[in-house]
């Protein structure tokens, strides 16, 4: 049996904070209360925070570390383990990795196989050197004819718990408006304007040949084998009507507050980005995450594409929207937890939980610093 007594901390609980004391065995956690422990061997920690896990339900980083230049192809057990220590670093104790499954242009990352991911982690978690929990989120792009083929590697794996459809066809949802779409689709990935606007033509037929039945079948998927199943870029009432009508429960980066008031009505909960909390907008245009936040329309946050972003982002809602502790760590904590089924286990500080935990301190520009990142009990950061 291992025990550790941590005093003089600042716990954060689900509806409560205050000064107080946690005792961990063997992995879980164990008593917890307010004031000093009164026992000899605690470790004071001089009024440190101590926050709950993150989880992250949503993030490309893994890909940035396989490609980190254009056509530059990383190793994959190498560029696991690269994002595994920058997602623990970041205080991220459960990560949903997301892999990205077709692209209609046959191009990038996601126009091939990423098989050698779930080899990577199952690997690396054979011999224990895996520091995050790591699950799997299938991010489907309707349009893609290949996209099926590039999900059945990861069909069976015990590691996938998540589905999300997608659909960045230029001209609707993330990309409605196309001047926003030309800077991106010419800019990131290279395409003059005259390729631009033959795809922008092409896609009406690719939403027919491809997009419409891709989404019944992933969703068939998401039913038949108990998968938690989330849309993206919603933008009309419609679309989150058709959302729920598939079974999702999860609507991803809706772009307007039509859509997100929608799909709180319709029982949906909301997911919108940490760089769009700090960067204090969307990078395409769409609604802006503080907003939502204010509106009472944003039930968690995704770091996306920056893994610190997400603690940094829960603490400036603190500020920006007047969110208590709880509230604003609810958003990358309990929320995340109780929507892919995680909350008998974690998602917050009590007794019988995981260990989950960090030691975070504030820096006097406000900004919280991750000293210490625990998973089940053990100190991976």
């Amino acid at each position: 049996m291992t025990e550790r007594l941590i005093d003089n901390a600042r716990l954060v609980l689900a509806g409560e904070s205050f000064l107080g004391h946690l005792l961990l065995r063997d992995g879980r956690i164990a008593a917890l209360g307010r004031g000093p422990a009164g026992a000899r061997g605690a470790e004071d920690w001089g009024g440190d925070w101590l926050l709950p896990g993150l989880i992250e339900i949503h993030t490309d980083n893994l890909e940035r570390h396989v490609m980190p230049r254009p056509k530059v192809v990383f190793p994959m057990l190498g560029a696991v383990q690269a994002h595994d220590a920058e997602i623990a670093a970041a205080g991220i104790t459960t990560v949903f990795d997301a892999i990205g499954v077709g692209d209609p242009y046959d191009q990038g990352f996601r126009a091939r196989s990423q098989a050698g991911a779930l080899q990577a982690l199952d690997r690396l978690q054979a011999v224990g050197a895996l520091r995050a929990d790591h699950w799997l989120h299938l991010r489907c792009e309707l349009p893609a004819p290949n996209a099926r083929e590039l999900f059945e590697p990861f069909a069976a794996s015990p590691r996938l718990r998540l589905l999300s459809l997608m659909d960045h066809t230029p001209g609707q949802r993330q990309w409605a408006d196309l001047a926003h779409a030309r800077v991106y689709y010419t800019g990131k990935k290279g395409w003059s304007d005259g390729r631009f606007d033959t795809e922008v033509a092409l896609a009406p037929e690719r939403q027919a040949a491809h997009a419409r039945p891709n989404r019944a079948w992933f969703a068939e998927i998401a039913r038949r084998q108990g998968l938690t199943l989330a849309t993206h870029d919603d933008t009309t009432e419609a679309h989150v009507d058709e959302a729920r009508a598939l079974g999702a429960t999860i609507s991803e980066f809706p772009t307007t507050l039509a859509a997100a008031r929608q799909a709180r009505r319709c029982g949906l909960a909301t997911v919108a980005g940490a760089p769009n909390v700090l960067r204090g907008g969307s990078h395409s245009g769409n609604v802006a995450a503080l907003e939502l936040a204010r509106e009472g329309l944003l039930d968690m946050l995704s770091s996306d594409y920056v893994p610190t972003s997400l603690l940094q982002a829960a603490w400036r809602l603190r500020r920006e929207a007047g969110f208590t502790p709880s509230e604003a760590l609810a958003l990358v904590s309990l929320n995340p937890a109780r929507a892919c089924g995680f909350a008998a286990d974690r998602g917050q500080i009590a007794v019988g939980l995981r260990a989950d935990l960090l030691r975070v301190v504030e820096l006097e520009e406000g900004l919280p610093l991750v000293r210490e990142t625990l998973v089940a009990g053990r100190r991976v950061c």
